[in-house]
């Protein structure tokens, strides 16, 4: 090897000569570290999921009453006219239903959220001209943060109860950020007109009620004095005292309608256990912890409860912290485990209690740094940061079991201690330094992922970065000093001849059982060199057809310990029947086994960014007991649903936290109605055909009555009636017309002006309404022609265009088919004229996530061969190391395939690792070889010899990386959420069949080429020269 060589070890080598130096000052600094550390890990803030801001703005409008053709026309076009050219946006989705709008930007996850929002929110302030009266646009933007990590249901208690006892006591808990109180009720101040007549003035007289304006300022005696106008109104006496100007004597509002304050109508129900209930919400800070606060928050509960009063009671619905806690406890069990394998493996290698000791150091020492850096970023303790912690202890002992092997060979050759310890170092610095960067290089191309994925394993990549970074940092300081300290040379060596003394060493190391086992193997390779790469091309031609029998998904949806109903009903079903539907399925919940308590929401309020569906749905949410079999209850749900009748749709599904949903989506676009309504039709049908897939739905599947009032042009110009004069007086005797907001006690309050008499029941009772105008009242069917019709539940547009969505759920756990079955579907469909499809849901982020991991893996392949070649300086030693890659994917398909794991991206992940840990075995191979040639060894001594003096540390990092992880492979705690089994089982397949491959392949690669390069050489040599007498062989660590 070149002398370059030689200085680049030296200068990694300076570290083992510095803390031998100064071994107190190490072992000082590691004592800090571990201190540190401690610290650190207490005070990591525990959550499920790191914090995910979705880069995502949306704007939620509502238009009361309006249809959703009406909203789609009036608001949600404006709405998308004035954002879709905003810088940024990469898609709209919008959604118009009855009486409300959603238009969703999709942003990149590089975009500042915030900045987004701040434009969208300028956009659409500049169309309220263009809007109708009283619609308000809400901006929205949301994150992790945002959704509450725990959820109670109060029952036998009101708003204001919660408000002055529960919510003070709850935001004083460590850790929370806000508590809100959901579900009650709005109050109305309700003005009920005596004489119609009178309407229109009181409406006008209250239209400026409430508020105070400005009309400028004046100066006076050298004051600038300004001049407000009217005053704020705190009681519905000052309402009652309003003067109104009826055209005689003016008189006040007491004497000329009744006022008082009247629940509003109801919008949604929520139950909880059967008892009608509201909801308080929780939700956590930046610097707060799950699993504490859920502690806190229960210890709390008995004593709200009791100050409440009797008959109240205060239910948890929902709570991360156990499942934080879980996961948490779990992952640190199987690392525990992990740990303690992996150093059983190094005492039956090395048979040594001090040298397992020296060994075992660097893994929680590599941890401790790698929490601290967590701390000091101000990452969480999560189930990826976790799941990177327990990866990362089979991987950072590795550098340390090379160190100290060598060490110990070279103390076992009876050399001084201190020049042992530092010749040992020197010869093995540049591999492991190599092989760690090779291992942390494969995780840059993770920063470059973008979405959802980027996002998720962004901290898991830095957290195996760093630990793997420090246990580089203590193999080359902790372990020497450590070593200089525990470690000693062979009794019998003081005295005896060093050379003679080695030479017995080494004799007696051939005769090792593993050595044994491995020279007729590897000296069987080397002479039948192509039978050796027939069998390695068979074994790659049969992962090539193993491949193809995986199964794939996109990310494991985990549940939490809970269920989920839903049920929907037919659209236009009003709130009181959906109401008496979903108490059939409560009749089913009670006294089910294993459901410790149930909530139910008829009316969906809307998520995260708004929108929320109609009355006529109703979703459901099971607390399982502890200990519960979540498919068993599930089993024995579904039988007891499946025995109701005329109740709607109603179905079974797991809870928890997977990542935009499980559903195949296939987008179907289409300029008109008509158009529209056919296409879907015929992609639903197809859909439902296809075995693979279960729960086919769609959203233009139904319509809704609607009534349709059209002015009649002659005899509403009669009576000089406007569409919006007939839009005023329905909105009157239908619901009130709002006319302005006030507060009272504090809160805030909407004035709505009635007509006291009950809202029409029925077409004829609005038919029969009165309509006032210029000539006198009127009935509404004498100016406008009132008939029922059918209407569209919603309209739904993206990127402008009007879009319906099918989606179907898949069977079993592979994605991957049912997305080829759907595909092939609607490859055999000829699609009505004007309309298209796409397929989206989760078949396209699985798509898009394998492409990215796809490029991230080669890009990660293309790091690794530019530091091997700086390495080795050879591009031809390179390629031959970067075999041992595609033979790691032969063990990993194998174990995927016979533990039926899907192919998901936890195991492209995984996959990604490999890449630098399967190349780490083969560079510590190499090097020796490289070494042994530069001390005249021939190619093939020096490949047989080199193979034999690696031949235990390699096993015994494959080995110890192997049984660390089988803890998590195995699921011991099932706690490793949608990441480490499916990670584990890769790494570990893949560590299988790459190491019996680099201890049989390599030597077989490096001979054949070395060998013609050598013979090469020779030849070009002049003939007059003589040959170079071969040394003897000098064995090197």
């Amino acid at each position: 090897m070149p002398a370059a060589r030689g200085s680049d070890t030296f200068r990694v080598s300076i570290f083992a000569r510095l803390s031998l130096a100064n071994r107190k000052l190490v072992a000082i600094v590691a004592a800090l570290v571990v201190a540190l550390g401690c610290y650190a890990a207490a005070s990591l803030k525990q959550q499920l999921l790191p914090d995910l801001s979705f880069p995502a703005v949306s704007v939620v409008a509502t238009y009361p009453g309006a249809a959703p053709e009406v909203v789609e026309q009036q608001v949600t076009v404006p709405l998308e006219d004035a954002v879709q050219n905003l810088t940024g946006v990469e898609s709209m989705t919008s959604t118009s239903r009855q009486g409300t709008a959603t238009v969703q930007l999709s942003f990149g996850f590089d975009t500042d959220i915030d900045d987004a929002a701040a434009a969208v929110e300028q956009a659409v302030s500049k169309i309220g001209a263009r809007l109708p009266q009283d619609v308000d646009p809400q901006v929205r933007t949301g994150s992790t943060g945002d959704l509450p990590t725990i959820t109670l249901a109060a029952t036998g208690t009101t708003a204001d109860a919660l408000t002055g006892t529960v919510v003070p006591a709850l935001q004083a808990v460590d850790g929370v950020n806000e508590v809100t109180v959901s579900g009650a009720r709005t109050q109305i101040l309700t003005v009920t007109p005596k004489n119609p007549a009178t309407t229109q003035a009181i409406i006008t007289a209250l239209s400026s009620l409430g508020g105070t304006s400005s009309a400028g300022s004046i100066s006076s005696g050298g004051r600038d004095l300004s001049l407000a106008v009217g005053g704020p109104v705190t009681s519905i006496e000052q309402v009652e005292e309003l003067w109104i100007n009826t055209g005689a004597k003016p008189q006040q509002l007491r004497n000329l309608a009744e006022v008082r304050l009247t629940e509003g109508a109801a919008t949604s129900i929520t139950r909880t256990n059967g008892q009608p209930s509201l909801g308080v919400s929780i939700t956590m800070n930046h610097g707060g912890s799950s699993s504490s606060i859920s502690e806190d928050v229960r210890d709390l509960l008995p004593g709200l409860t009791t100050a409440l009063g009797s008959g109240a009671a205060l239910t948890v619905v929902s709570d991360n912290g156990p499942a934080v806690k879980e996961s948490v406890d779990g992952l640190l069990e199987e690392g525990a485990l992990g740990l303690l394998m992996a150093v059983l493996i190094i005492v039956l290698f090395l048979r040594s209690a001090r040298s397992t000791l020296v060994t075992a150091v660097s893994i929680p020492l590599s941890l401790l740094i790698a929490l601290i850096v967590l701390w000091a970023q101000d990452y969480s303790l999560n189930i990826l940061t976790l799941g990177g912690l327990t990866i990362a202890v089979g991987r950072v002992v590795d550098d340390s079991i090379v160190v100290l092997e060598n060490i110990k060979r070279h103390l076992g050759y009876g050399e001084d201690r201190r020049h042992a310890i530092i010749t040992a170092v020197r010869e093995v610095a540049s591999a492991v330094t190599s092989s760690t960067l090779t291992t942390v290089a494969v995780f840059l191309p993770i920063a470059f992922v973008s979405g959802m994925v980027g996002e998720l394993f962004g901290s898991f990549s830095i957290t195996v970065t760093v630990a793997m970074l420090a246990s580089l940092l203590v193999s080359l300081t902790v372990v020497p000093a450590l070593a200089y300290w525990f470690l000693k040379a062979p009794r019998d060596a003081a005295g005896a001849d060093p050379e003679s003394y080695r030479r017995r060493v080494e004799a007696e190391e051939r005769q090792g059982r593993l050595q044994r086992v491995y020279l007729p193997v590897i000296a069987f390779a080397v002479r039948r060199r192509k039978t050796v790469l027939g069998i390695a091309a068979a074994l790659l031609v049969a992962t090539a057809a193993m491949a193809g029998g995986l199964k794939t998904s996109f990310i494991d949806q985990s549940g939490e310990g809970t269920l989920t109903i839903s049920q929907t009903l037919p659209a236009g079903t009003g709130l009181a029947t959906t109401d008496k539907a979903a108490q059939q399925v409560e009749a089913a919940l009670t006294g089910l086994d294993g459901v410790a308590s149930y909530q139910v929401r008829i009316g969906s309020p809307g998520g995260l960014f708004g929108g929320g569906s109609g009355g006529n749905s109703v979703s459901y949410t099971l607390n399982l007991t502890d200990g519960a079999d979540a498919a068993a209850v599930e089993s024995s749900l579904e039988t007891r649903l499946a025995a109701i009748k005329d109740a709607g749709e109603i179905s079974v599904g797991g809870g928890g936290g997977g990542f935009g949903g499980s559903g195949i989506e296939v987008s179907v676009h289409a300029d008109d109605d008509a158009t529209l309504k056919a296409a879907t039709a015929q992609v639903t049908e197809a859909l439902a055909g296809v075995t693979e897939v279960t729960d086919v739905t769609s959203d233009l599947s139904e319509s809704a009555p609607q009534i349709s009032i059209v002015a009649k042009g002659e005899a509403a110009a009669r009576y000089g009636l406007t569409d919006q004069a007939v839009v005023g007086a329905l909105r009157q005797a239908v619901q009130g017309a709002t006319v302005t907001r006030v507060t009272l006690d504090g809160a805030q309050h909407d004035v709505v002006v009635g007509t006291g008499a009950d809202a029409p029941a029925d077409l004829a009772a609005l038919k029969a309404v009165t309509v006032m105008t210029q000539a006198g009242p009127v009935r509404l069917d004498k100016v406008a022609t009132v008939t029922e019709i059918d209407g569209p539940v919603q309209r739904t547009r993206v990127d402008g265009d009007r879009t319906n969505t099918v989606t179907a759920t898949p069977v079993g756990d592979d994605t991957g088919a049912a997305s080829s079955a759907v595909r092939a579907a609607l490859d055999k469909l000829t699609a009505p004229a004007g309309s298209s499809y796409e397929m989206g849901g989760v078949a396209s982020q699985q798509s898009e996530a394998f492409t990215q991991l796809g490029l991230a893996i080669a890009v990660a392949i293309a790091l690794v061969f530019l530091i091997l070649v700086a390495v080795f300086r050879s591009i031809r030693q390179t390629l031959i190391l970067l075999v041992s890659v595609p033979f790691a994917f032969v063990g990993a398909v194998a174990l995927l395939l016979v533990t039926g794991t899907p192919l998901g991206v936890a195991a492209l992940i995984g996959i990604l690792m490999l890449i630098g840990i399967v190349v780490t075995n083969a560079i510590v191979l190499m090097d020796l070889i490289n070494q042994y040639r530069e001390r005249g060894m021939t190619v093939t001594e020096a490949v047989v010899e080199g193979g034999l003096r690696r031949l235990r540390p390699i096993l015994m990092t494959a080995l110890a990386t192997i049984f660390a992880l089988l803890p998590m492979a195995l699921g011991i705690t099932g706690a490793g959420g949608f990441i480490s089994q499916p990670l584990a089982v890769v790494v570990i397949g893949g560590l299988v069949s790459s190491t019996a491959l680099t201890l049989v392949l390599i030597p077989v690669l490096y001979t054949m080429i070395e060998s013609r390069r050598e013979a090469r050489r020779l030849r070009r040599l002049p003939v007059e020269a003589p040959a170079p007498a071969t040394p003897e062989p000098l064995p090197v660590g």
